[in-house]
């Protein structure tokens, strides 16, 4: 198995030199292997979502290297890296554009990292396909391609946003707490479509998220983040033995202190 992401002392710091000076990075050091699903848990600040928006180049780091399938695309730009990257965010409003068409938008989506050109357009072959894999969604999207995608709701809106993601086969998924904002019954189902999407494709995946449950039962590999700092990294059948319990107690030899996140100790 090859190593897909390699980050090797990776820093960040905001506001560096004011009051409000914050190190939401301290020298990360991080290998996924390809085929690594990954889940990511933390307090707020722990730099969890830093840590993401370092690797799909939103947030340039102050010191260390980042490599995506052995390509040095550390100073490289959100743009370039687009290529290997697929992305869905917390806010079901973001990662799609909410004047186009549903159609359109998967379109999109397939042009990802390619120049545009003024041949951009819907071929009958894409709209069939898109037809299909929007099927595979049981949402009732298959039959409205051409509705607006502004018009759908945060559920509807966030499992497209996750179609969009893997419809060019990512080298990297990227999910940063992509069903905290729907409601339990539609996040279980958006869950459950990106659970089926990453084992069928085997995608290599690294989804943050505050619950506990999810982020033992799903994947092969679980990363606790703590200050800026990896504090707990488990995988395999060390994982799967894992219960909530034994995951606050490995959270407080790590780090020294008790978990005292209300969002996540409820979750």
């Amino acid at each position: 198995m090859c190593d897909l992401l390699q980050i090797k002392g990776l820093a960040k710091t905001f506001n560096r030199g004011t009051p409000n000076e914050k190190s939401a990075l301290a020298n990360i050091n991080l290998v996924v292997d390809d085929g690594d699903f990954i889940t990511m848990i933390g307090g707020n600040g722990a730099g969890k979502s830093t840590l993401l928006n370092c690797v799909a180049g939103v947030y340039p780091p102050d010191a260390g290297e980042i490599r995506i399938d052995e390509v040095n695309v550390t100073r490289w730009s959100e743009y370039r890296r687009a290529v290997y990257l697929g992305r869905v965010f917390q806010d079901p409003m973001m990662g799609t554009a909410a004047d186009m068409t549903i159609k359109e938008n998967l379109a999109l989506a397939r042009r990802r990292g390619q120049r545009r050109t003024l041949r951009w357009g819907v071929t009958a072959g894409e709209h069939e396909k898109y037809r299909e894999m929007l099927g595979e969604l049981e949402l009732g999207l298959e039959s409205r391609l051409t509705g607006k995608v502004g018009l759908l709701s945060g559920g509807q809106r966030q499992a497209l946003t996750l179609l969009m993601a893997i419809l060019k086969t990512p080298k990297l998924l990227l999910l940063d707490e992509h069903t905290a904002a729907l409601d339990p019954k539609t996040a279980d189902k958006v869950l459950d479509l990106t659970n089926r999407f990453i084992q069928a494709d085997k995608l290599t995946t690294m989804m943050v998220t505050h619950n506990m449950r999810h982020a033992l039962q799903l994947g092969n590999r679980l990363l606790m983040m703590h200050e800026g700092r990896i504090v707990v990294d488990v995988r395999g059948e060390d994982k799967r033995r894992l219960k909530v319990d034994d995951l606050l107690q490995l959270f407080e030899r790590a780090s020294g202190r008790q978990l005292d996140n209300d969002r996540m100790l409820l979750s």
